[in-house]
């Protein structure tokens, strides 16, 4: 696509990132000479598509570091994931009264979905809250986890002000009352490596094409203990057992949560996203990450009357940076910009709540990637002088 567009600066990764060429070319690949639909097939063309597909759950455990490959289910992405446990597990496990904690900073995906099982079961939802700078207020987590809070759902990193979200001293916490914890991992994948058994988390979502993966797919890793006593969310083909006029039993996880045929090329595509990540190397991804976050931060100080959302420091956040303008609707930021190939976002970032805290209906969102440069901040710091200038000159 840079090829294409060599004067895009996209700004955009936190809503999607751009796809290698190795990603589009294994999905081609697969459609141009593996086509065939996975599982139960035993001509030679299903069976290749099959171990190309399950192949790839084998490589996502790994790479989040789990300990058994039917604790990964694929999704069609994070929202999914999240729909699945907030149903499944509350259904399971919870009853009338017990309780669900969240926080300020989450993504309408990991709010909806707990309102929604809440008011089924007759659940308390309550929050942290986050304080001035947008970083999530720790002080009073022993009080708000209690015996009655059953699951706790968080974010591992804010899709608005970009802050690392310190995940090991919530887990740790939340051990010592027996409450289980799901992490929302959507903007953190593509950025730093996340290990499930060191962080000791019960459930883990992430959508694939936040990390150069395609749309339409996402992953969810839950403790095989409890994805076996959790019903499945959605019935169909290829997650039964057996089926009779009066009675179904269910397949064993991962198919259990598997219903339908699956977006296969997707997930191959997936594999070869997280093929180019080795590739690329972690290590890389988090440094340049850290010198973006850092030079951002430095530079969009220098726009006069600009408020930046989130930790002031580039200390534990990743290069997201959602930010407001004095006078300025962040929607006239975001077309001016698009006038000089800058791609932004500008909104809610379907986190009102964050919002509303802030006192700001909106803001603008410039979201960075390892591929995005210095270069590029300057070009965005030019444009936006620009357009300050040209409203004060109104």
């Amino acid at each position: 696509i840079f090829q294409r567009r060599p004067k895009l600066a996209y700004f955009d990764n936190a809503a999607t990132t751009q796809k290698p060429e190795s990603v589009i070319l294994a999905m081609d690949e697969y459609y141009r000479k593996d086509n065939a639909n996975i599982h139960r097939g035993v001509y030679a063309l299903a069976e290749r598509a099959t171990e190309k597909y399950e192949a790839v759950r084998e490589q996502v455990k790994k790479f989040l570091g789990a300990e058994h490959t039917e604790e990964i289910i694929f999704t069609s992405g994070s929202t999914a994931g999240i729909n699945l446990v907030a149903r499944s597990f509350t259904e399971a496990f919870l009853k009338a009264g017990d309780e669900i904690l969240l926080t300020e900073a989450e993504h309408h995906s990991n709010i909806v979905p707990w309102q929604e099982a809440g008011k089924q079961k007759r659940l308390k939802i309550k929050y942290l809250s986050v304080n001035k700078n947008g970083s999530l207020d720790l002080s009073n987590l022993s009080s708000l986890i209690t015996s009655r809070t059953k699951i706790i759902a968080i974010t591992a990193a804010s899709n608005v002000t970009g802050e690392i979200v310190d995940l090991k001293k919530i887990i740790a916490v939340a051990r010592k009352l027996g409450a289980k914890v799901l992490v929302d991992a959507a903007q953190a994948v593509g950025h730093f490596p996340l290990n499930v058994q060191k962080l000791d988390c019960d459930f883990l979502v992430f959508s694939a094409h936040k990390m150069f993966a395609p749309t339409g797919l996402g992953v969810l890793y839950g403790k095989r203990e409890l994805l076996e006593k959790m019903p499945p969310f959605m019935t169909g083909g290829n997650m039964i057992e057996s089926v009779t006029k009066n009675r179904t039993t269910f397949a064993a996880s991962p198919a259990k949560f598997e219903a339908g045929t699956p977006p296969i090329a997707e997930v191959i595509g997936l594999g070869a996203a997280i093929d180019f990540i080795k590739q690329t190397g972690y290590r890389a991804v988090k440094n340049r990450g850290r010198d973006l976050c850092k030079y951002g931060i430095k530079k969009l100080k220098t726009v006069p009357c600009l408020r930046i959302l989130g930790p002031a420091t580039p200390q534990n956040r990743l290069p997201i940076f959602s930010f407001s303008i004095t006078g300025i609707h962040p929607h006239d930021i975001a077309t001016l910009l698009d006038r000089e190939k800058i791609a932004v976002r500008a909104g809610h970032h379907c986190a009102q709540i964050l919002h509303n805290k802030f006192g700001l209906p909106a803001t603008v969102r410039a979201s960075l990637c390892f591929y995005n440069t210095r270069e590029e901040i300057d070009r965005l710091v030019t444009a936006l002088l620009k357009i300050k200038k040209l409203f004060d000159d109104r």
